[in-house]
């Protein structure tokens, strides 16, 4: 599979284990909506996209675009990464190759999962690519636990409690996510970071308060 051109050209990266039979995009669209007690004329409503177009995706007669995958999360209240998920048992210990990994494109950058398939989901660590300008919006994030940000390359500006925190690469920042906070790329070339997050309450979801809204 051709992870890099898929990357380049906004689309979804699969892990090179899950090829063979592929992910089924309609068939996780269908169970996220039935889980919701949503018919396809409810989801239809409420995502603003076509009943017909919903069928053939869930029949995979057609595939989505990235762009109607960030809809349909918008949707169902689930960050993009949910469609990409499968019923593979979970592991103890996950090594992934460069390139490799599940990954989502977003409009302002990428977001790619370095634990998919990890038995425990208690640290949930990422690699994010944010474009130039790239922002997380005006609504300050809270969330249970706490998050931790290392920056790789370029420069991340973080917002804590009104407090102003520049990041460039090498520089890290640790702290207790319930704390109101923003992040922004204010530099003109995209920057990458390695994210944790390590909610404490299972139920919360704070992958798709930062990312969703992208």
């Amino acid at each position: 599979m051709a992870h890099l051109s898929a990357y380049l050209k906004g689309q979804p990266i699969l892990p090179e284990s899950e090829t063979e039979e592929g992910i089924k995009v309609g068939r996780r669209l269908r169970l996220l909506r039935t889980e919701r007690g949503l018919s396809i004329r409810a989801l239809a409503e409420i995502s603003g996209l076509n009943v017909n177009t919903l069928s053939l995706i869930e029949n995979e007669r057609t595939s989505p675009s990235v762009n109607t995958i960030q809809q349909l999360a918008r949707a169902l209240g689930v960050p993009i990464t949910a469609f990409f998920e499968t019923s593979a048992p979970k592991k103890e210990i996950i090594h992934q190759k460069n390139g490799h990994r599940p990954a989502a494109v977003f409009s302002y950058g990428s977001l790619e999962d370095l634990a998919s398939g990890l038995a425990s989901d208690h640290a949930q660590p990422f690699i994010v690519t944010l474009k130039p300008k790239a922002e997380s919006g005006p609504t300050p994030i809270v969330h249970t636990g706490q998050e931790l940000i290392y920056c790789l390359e370029g420069t991340i500006t973080y917002i804590i409690e009104d407090e102003t925190y520049n990041l460039e690469a090498g520089d890290s920042l640790v702290f207790q996510a319930y704390l109101p906070h923003r992040w922004l790329n204010p530099g003109r070339m995209p920057a990458r970071a390695l994210l944790i997050l390590c909610p404490l309450d299972e139920r919360d979801r704070p992958t798709e308060r930062h990312f969703l809204s992208g």
